[in-house]
């Protein structure tokens, strides 16, 4: 099982990013798939979670109406979209793949797969 992110970097305040998470090794069309944030000196934090039933998606409050949550079950591919970026959208972030389901709010216990980090950092 492999999970990949990539698309990070360096961006100004106000920029995007369009990170993907491209997976391998699994059934990618009976997971959901999410996204999660660790910055410097904090806790992991579930970002957007994508669904596998119905393509359904959540956010976190922080992130509402910045970024946006797809999924390509030919490609098995996950991304994110985020636009507007904030320095306070500085983190690793990282995908993680939950058979069948996973509840909202996130709950990092339920998810099987792991990939590596993506670095983001926003900054003028």
């Amino acid at each position: 099982v492999q999970l990949q992110a990539s698309g990070g970097g360096l961006v100004q305040p106000g920029g995007s990013l369009r990170l993907s998470c491209t997976t391998s090794g699994f059934r990618f069309d009976v997971y959901a798939l999410a996204w999660f944030r660790q910055a410097p000196g904090k806790e992991r934090e579930g970002v957007s979670l994508i669904t596998a039933s119905d393509g359904s998606t959540y956010y976190v409050d922080s992130v509402k109406g910045r970024f946006t949550i797809s999924r390509d079950n030919a490609e098995n591919t996950v991304y994110l979209q985020m636009n507007l970026l904030k320095p306070e959208d500085t983190a690793d972030y990282y995908c993680a793949a939950a058979y069948l389901g996973a509840s909202w709010p996130i709950k990092s216990d339920e998810y099987d797969y792991w990939g590596q980090g993506t670095l983001v950092t926003v900054s003028s």
